[in-house]
């Protein structure tokens, strides 16, 4: 089994387990950790990727849900 095999099986299982979760991948999340396995990003550079995504997410959402300023 190469390095791509073992890759996609790994892909294959956190899609599985995510779904037993109840918090199944989308099309995004599928593409993000083919852009870690692409660019070979380490376990804590994916971290940090992950973190940041959040915290600009989190400030989009407040930003759309704070009352219009008069």
């Amino acid at each position: 089994m190469g390095k791509d095999d073992d890759i996609e099986q790994r892909a294959r299982e956190a899609a599985h387990l995510q779904l037993i979760e109840g918090n199944p991948f989308d099309a995004d999340d599928m593409a993000m950790f083919e852009m870690f396995d692409r660019e070979g990003l380490s376990p804590e550079q994916r971290r940090a990727y992950i973190i940041e995504q959040s915290k600009k997410r989190t400030a989009a959402a407040a930003k759309l849900s704070a009352p219009a300023a008069e």
